[in-house]
């Protein structure tokens, strides 16, 4: 048979809007949420987090308080207060978290891992700059269909996202099949932009939130940074885990 038959798919969802209109059932979607939840959810399991509960809404992850969980939230890119922790992967970082597990929700990221779930995705994986070598790697050895799909802001297209979508299928889109357009642009968009990552996304609207806020933390340069965090979370069952 012809190889291009025999090759899996690779598609990008540039908004989880857009999900209803893919098939997601039985692939494997890379859950994209760069600045800041995906890359924060890598940052906590490199330092040695147990597990990482992500919920879709702030009012049910204050319920976990009471079950020993770190919970974290953040609502409009800010800290919800009340939690021990927002959504930076500074604070993550912290190693008197190893051991510890998290309940995590954010305005994106969260609520895109929970479509993904609730469309029948087979595996459900992080992505971020911080993983991108070993998850590119792990996701040649699946053989199975891939979707890579971007949180966005509220349902609307972002830059960070599918830029980072765009360095995936850069790597490993050779491997694939690719008859999505929405995978060829963002391919196009971060080939245009290789040199540039940095000053690109610093021109993104959720950069410029966070520089209207003031924050003390330098995220956006934090969260380009590329596999500082060697790990594969991946959702088994309600946790995900670092399959390493």
């Amino acid at each position: 048979m012809h190889k291009y038959f025999d090759m899996k798919n690779l598609e990008v969802i540039v908004s989880p809007a857009l999900l209803p209109f893919y098939n997601v059932k039985n692939k494997t979607v890379v859950v994209i949420d760069i600045l800041r939840a995906t890359s924060s959810i890598c940052v906590a399991f490199k330092i040695g987090v147990e597990k990482i509960l992500t919920l879709a809404s702030v009012e049910e992850c204050k319920l976990f308080k009471e079950f020993d969980f770190i919970i974290a939230a953040e609502k409009d890119a800010i800290k919800v207060d009340g939690f021990d922790l927002g959504n930076s992967p500074f604070e993550f970082e912290n190693p008197l978290l190893a051991g510890k597990s998290i309940a995590l929700a954010t305005t994106n990221g969260t609520k895109a891992i929970k479509y993904a779930s609730e469309n029948g995705a087979s595996q459900i994986v992080i992505g971020a700059f911080l993983n991108i070598d070993i998850l590119c790697k792990w996701l040649l050895e699946q053989n199975n269909d891939v979707i890579l799909l971007c949180a966005g802001w509220k349902n609307k297209f972002n830059l960070e996202d599918t830029l980072f979508a765009g360095a995936v299928v850069n790597k490993i889109g050779t491997s694939f099949n690719i008859d999505c357009d929405s995978a060829l642009a963002s391919k196009l968009l971060f080939e245009n932009n290789i040199n540039n990552l940095e000053n690109i996304v610093r021109e993104s609207s959720h950069a410029k939130r966070f520089k209207l806020q003031n924050n003390q933390t330098d995220d956006v340069k934090y969260c380009l940074q590329q596999n500082t965090a060697p790990v594969i979370p991946i959702l088994e069952g309600s946790y995900f885990k670092n399959m390493l």
